[in-house]
């Protein structure tokens, strides 16, 4: 239940005599009413307030809940009365809708001190200190309050409110939060009752003809004292709830990151000494590696500093073997020159599609594609071919957001994507692209993507920047049951997003 919710249901249960006991010592809301209505004749007798036209009986169907035995439905205009109107012939201090806080419902601190002359011509309603105001413009707004002051010059209402003041027998507290009560904000909001659309209202006569159920006045006075007793602890609840509103919205996310990370520190599966080691497999890769260098399938990379234990950031498991990308993929672009020599002027509205960084959002390939090449050209470009199973990521812009193509289909590099493909061969398997990928979502393999980035207009890294990603891997079963095992845990992450 959320704090407006649990406020709401306190404000209805006080206005059905749910929220303190009746005693029946304390009179009758009938008695109650017939003394207000003596007030009132007495009020008209002295030409205080104007006298009032003969109000319609209320019928069943208008009542909208039970009420105690001892309390009596009225309508509004009953029970309250106001001063009329006047146009300001002096200075006045200004009370419009833009004057109350409609979430406190109280009136802002300063005064908006008006010349006559400046005077708006909705300016027209006399008001007192006690007086309850209730806007009737988009009353779904809730701009309610009670007058609680004395102002430096005579206060004039808009004619946005409609004005109360309350005889003896009727507290204009209790007024006040009958008025915020669920059920008289329904009759207030009503479609049948609503003028306007931009800003819909209700018009005073539909109103003052709404009920509100009246109870004898000790018993006011202490349904007014228990929503006050209450309302403190539903602001704390306030803030509780939304601390853990925070929490909920954060908890998913947090959650899947450190699903991430313990994988990747060899936490989330178990080892198991007979799936072998990462440093057999990183051999079997190296010689694999040597091999298509030697047949000119590979072009040989620059070699890299050996890893020093100060880079390693955690203690992987020990059948584990800590490498670089570079170690264990081909990675590469589209080169300037090449775009410029062979694509640039060679584009077709069908061919070979070029993915560029564009393609690459939120983790997912996006494969709307907007340029293509023919096959001829891209036959000419095998080292930015992209023909088998591979991972995509941009180099500029969205800097580590990846995706991992399937090879289903031939494409080519565009302009700020880059390739990562695994030195798997057509026979064995080493590293899957699904491990890679989340390594690298995790919050240590995105730092590594990230750590070189270039914050120009667009944030950039360079190819060498990804091939010097420092990567640990685990042997081949253990790495299937790592992804089979991720796979399963984060749509439970996402479940609890909804």
């Amino acid at each position: 239940m959320t704090p407006e919710q649990l406020k709401a249901s306190i404000l209805q249960y006080a206005i059905q005599g749910k929220l303190v006991e009746q005693r029946a010592e304390e009179g009758t809301g009938e008695e109650l009413y017939q003394q207000i209505q003596a007030e009132k004749q007495r009020l008209i007798q002295e030409k205080k307030i104007k006298k009032e036209k003969p109000l319609a009986e209320i019928s069943e169907d208008e009542i909208p809940f039970d009420i105690p035995e001892n309390w009596k439905w009225c309508r509004l205009s009953s029970l309250t009365y106001n001063w009329g109107q006047k146009t300001p012939d002096k200075t006045f201090c200004y009370i419009d809708v833009g004057s109350i806080n409609n979430i406190s419902h109280t009136l802002n601190i300063e005064n908006t001190v008006v010349e006559a002359k400046d005077a708006s011509s909705r300016a027209k309603k006399i008001v007192q200190k006690g007086d309850v105001i209730f806007a009737t413009i988009r009353p779904y707004l809730k701009n309610i309050c009670i007058i609680d002051r004395n102002f430096p010059y005579e206060p004039i209402v808009s004619t946005a409110f409609a004005v109360m003041h309350c005889p003896k027998g009727l507290l204009n507290k209790y007024l006040y939060y009958y008025l915020l009560s669920p059920t008289f904000m329904r009759f207030a909001n009503a479609s049948d009752k609503s003028k306007g659309v931009a800003y819909p209202a209700i018009g005073e006569k539909d109103f003052f003809n709404g009920l509100i159920a009246l109870p004898p006045l000790a018993e006011q006075k202490r349904i007014v004292a228990k929503i006050e007793e209450l309302l403190p602890l539903v602001d704390r609840y306030a803030v509780a709830y939304e601390k853990l509103e925070q929490f909920n919205a954060k908890f998913p996310e947090d959650m899947k990151k450190s699903i991430l990370q313990y994988a990747i520190q060899g936490k989330l599966v178990e080892q198991r000494i007979e799936e072998g080691t990462g440093e057999e497999l990183y051999q079997q890769i190296q010689v694999y590696k040597k091999n298509l260098i030697k047949d000119g399938r590979l072009k040989k990379t620059r070699a890299l500093e050996p890893i020093s234990e100060a880079a390693i950031p955690f203690d992987f498991p020990q059948p584990w073997k800590v490498c670089y990308i570079d170690d264990i993929a081909f990675v590469t672009k589209l080169a300037g020159f090449e775009y410029t020599k062979y694509i640039a002027d060679n584009l077709v509205a069908d061919g070979i599609p070029l993915f560029k960084g564009k393609n690459v959002q939120n983790g997912k390939l996006v494969l709307s594609f907007e340029s293509y090449i023919p096959k001829s050209i891209s036959d000419e470009l095998p080292r930015s071919q992209i023909a088998k199973k591979c991972l995509l990521t941009p180099y500029v812009g969205t800097i580590g957001n990846i995706a991992i193509f399937d090879g289903s289909f031939k494409a080519h590099l565009g302009s700020n994507v880059g390739k990562i493909e695994l030195l798997n061969s057509d026979i064995q398997t080493f590293v899957l692209e699904e491990y890679v990928l989340w390594y690298l979502k995790s919050t240590y393999g995105y730092a590594e993507l990230t750590k070189h980035k270039k914050a120009t207009a667009q944030e950039s890294i360079s190819i060498d920047a990804i091939r010097n990603v420092i990567i640990a891997i685990p042997p081949l079963e253990e790495q299937y049951r790592i992804v089979a095992k991720i796979e399963e845990l984060l749509p439970l992450c996402d479940r609890l997003r909804k």
